[in-house]
C-alpha cells in the first residue's frame, strides 16, 4: 500500500508541475497567435482522448487530455497537434478563412508564434529566479580563499588561504559564487587558475576531483571539486531591475550548462544514465512536493524545480528536430533563405523522422528511469 501511495503522490505531483510548465509554453503560442489574428481551434494540456474541457466565446476548445506528457495549440488550418498543414483544407479556404489561418500568415509572424512557446518558458524561469533574488538577495562574497581543504587538488596545487582567484580557464570570477559554475561540467580536465597572492599574480593548474554529494532533494550526484571554501558569506540586496538582470543571466547560464551536459553525453564523456525521462521527472516532482518543514518552504522548492524544468523544456524545444518548435523554425529559416518553402515531401519525411527520433528518445529515457530505479 505504501508503494501505491508513493506512486500516486509522484504521479499527481508530476501532472500538476508539468501542466503548469506546459500551460505557460502553450499559452505563449496562443497569445502571440491571437495577436497575429490567428483563429485557435484547440488548446490542450496533454495528448490523446479528452478528459474534460470547455469552449470559450471565440470557439476555442480548452481541454485536459489523457496523456500528460505535453500539450498543443491547434490553429486554424492545422492537420493535427504538430501544426502540420491540412493541405486539402487550405486549398478550399475562402479569403476570409485565409486571414485567420496560421499557414497563410507572413513568415515572420509564423516564426514569432512558434518561438513564443520556448520564450515563455524562459520568461517563467526568469520570473521565478527574479523572485528569489529580489526577496533573498545574492551571495556577493569576494573570490578569496578562506580555507584550503586537506587532501584535495587545491592543497596539492599549492593554493593558500588569502589567495584571490581572478579567473578560471580565462573566464573572470568577480565573486566566489562564480567559481563552482566554471568547473561544473569538468570531467577530469586540467583547470587553469589565475590568482593574486600578496600583490603578485600567478597561474596555478590543477585537476578537480569528483566528489559524491547529495543534491537539495537528497539524491546522490557527482560534482567536480577543487577543495576551497570562501570567507564569511556576504549577501547583497538587489533592486528589482538588478534582480531581473541577474535572473536573466542565470537562466542563460543554466541553458549553456545543460548544452554542455548534453554534448558530453553525445560524445560519450558523460554517462547517458543522467538523462531523465517521464518516470524520473515524476520521481523528482514527488520529492520536491515533500521538501520543507513549512508550506512556504515547500512552495519555494516547487518554484525552484519548475524554473529549472521550464528552462530545460524551452531549450529542448528549440532543438532543430522536426515536430519540435526548433524544427519548425529551421524550416522557416531555410524558407527565408530560399525565398520559398521547402518541398512538401521533404517536410513530411522530416516530420516522420523527427517523430521517430522523439519516440526513440522517450523509450531510451524510460529505460534509463527504470534502470535507475532498480539499481
Amino acid at each position: 500500500m505504501e508503494f501505491i501511495a508513493t506512486g500516486f503522490h509522484y504521479l499527481w505531483s508530476f501532472v500538476v508541475i508539468l501542466s503548469v510548465i506546459v500551460f505557460i509554453h502553450e499559452f505563449g503560442h496562443y497569445l502571440v497567435a491571437k495577436l497575429c489574428g490567428v483563429k485557435i481551434e484547440t488548446f490542450s494540456i496533454g495528448f490523446g482522448r479528452e478528459i474534460f474541457g470547455f469552449n470559450d466565446r471565440t470557439g476555442t476548445r480548452w481541454k485536459f487530455s489523457l496523456l500528460p506528457f505535453g500539450g498543443y495549440v491547434k490553429m486554424f488550418g492545422d492537420a493535427g497537434a504538430a501544426s502540420t498543414a491540412d493541405k486539402d483544407k487550405l486549398d478550399q479556404m475562402s479569403e476570409a478563412d485565409k486571414k485567420v489561418s496560421f499557414h497563410y500568415k507572413k513568415l515572420w509572424q509564423k516564426a514569432l508564434i512558434v518561438a513564443a512557446g520556448p520564450i515563455s518558458n524562459f520568461i517563467l524561469t526568469i520570473a521565478v529566479f527574479t523572485y528569489f533574488l529580489y526577496s533573498t538577495g545574492i551571495n556577493s562574497t569576494d573570490p578569496i580563499v578562506g580555507e584550503v581543504i586537506p587532501d584535495t587538488p587545491a592543497q596539492s596545487a599549492g593554493l593558500q588561504a588569502g589567495d584571490r582567484i581572478l579567473s578560471v580557464n580565462g573566464e573572470e570570477t568577480p565573486k566566489f559564487r562564480d567559481i563552482p559554475g566554471k568547473i561544473i561540467t569538468n570531467l577530469g580536465e586540467e583547470v587553469d587558475l589565475h590568482i593574486e597572492r600578496n600583490g603578485e599574480k600567478m597561474h596555478i593548474s590543477l585537476i578537480p576531483m569528483m566528489s559524491e554529494e547529495e543534491d537539495a532533494l537528497g539524491n546522490k550526484m557527482q560534482r567536480p571539486l577543487i577543495g576551497i571554501q570562501s570567507q564569511t558569506v556576504k549577501v547583497e540586496d538587489l533592486s528589482f531591475p538588478q534582480a531581473v538582470g541577474h535572473a536573466t543571466y542565470r537562466t542563460y547560464d543554466l541553458c549553456v550548462t545543460s548544452l554542455h551536459f548534453i554534448g558530453q553525453m553525445i560524445t560519450g564523456d558523460r554517462s547517458a544514465r543522467d538523462m531523465k525521462g517521464p518516470i524520473g521527472i515524476a520521481q523528482l516532482s514527488g520529492q520536491v512536493t515533500q521538501q520543507g518543514d513549512t508550506t512556504g518552504e515547500t512552495v519555494r522548492t516547487i518554484l525552484w524545480f519548475i524554473a529549472l524544468l521550464s528552462a530545460n523544456l524551452g531549450l529542448i524545444n528549440l532543438f532543430p528536430i522536426p515536430m519540435l518548435d526548433g524544427g519548425h523554425l529551421a524550416y522557416y529559416g531555410v524558407e527565408a533563405l530560399r525565398g520559398r518553402p521547402m518541398a512538401e515531401k521533404f517536410q513530411e519525411y522530416g516530420f516522420r523522422a523527427g517523430f521517430a527520433l522523439i519516440l526513440m528518445l522517450m523509450a531510451f529515457t524510460i529505460f534509463n528511469d527504470l534502470r535507475n530505479l532498480v539499481s
